[in-house]
């Protein structure tokens, strides 16, 4: 991805919901359960919600029991970035939006067939595009 979107911080914050911001400018998370996409079973795309990028398929969601909407793979590998997460003791991976460098969570090397991976998301850094029928 070539064009990234660059704000300032006022910016965001005009641009995003406190919760959005919270989670996509300053790498929080909501808590297991809680998110609106967790449980949709509808069919479409999860976009980002601070530039609208396009990141998950619906066909590509699980119920990973986490409590975050689950993914194997994203709809393009160039439509996020992974950097090494050390934060709360912990070594994860993160997962960012390429466009906008927002943090959109996590992904582990414990999800199904064909990736084995599991993109473990936040839902309020996720807006979401039904397919029309």
């Amino acid at each position: 991805m070539t064009d990234k979107l660059n704000l300032s911080d006022d910016e965001w914050r005009e641009r995003l919901s406190p919760e959005q911001y919270q989670i996509l400018r300053q790498a929080g998370t909501e808590r297991a359960f809680t998110g609106k996409y967790e449980q949709n079973k509808a069919g479409g795309t999860y976009t980002c919600a601070g530039c609208g990028t396009p990141l998950f398929g619906s066909d590509t969601k699980y119920d990973s029991g986490s409590g975050w909407p689950s993914y194997y793979e994203p709809v393009a590998s160039e439509a996020v970035d992974e950097h090494q997460d050390v934060a709360h003791g912990m070594v994860r991976t993160e997962v960012r939006c390429a466009k906008c460098e927002g943090h959109l969570g996590h992904v582990f090397p414990d999800g199904p067939a064909p990736t084995g991976l599991r993109y473990c998301i936040n839902s309020a850094s996720l807006d979401f595009e039904p397919v029309e029928d």
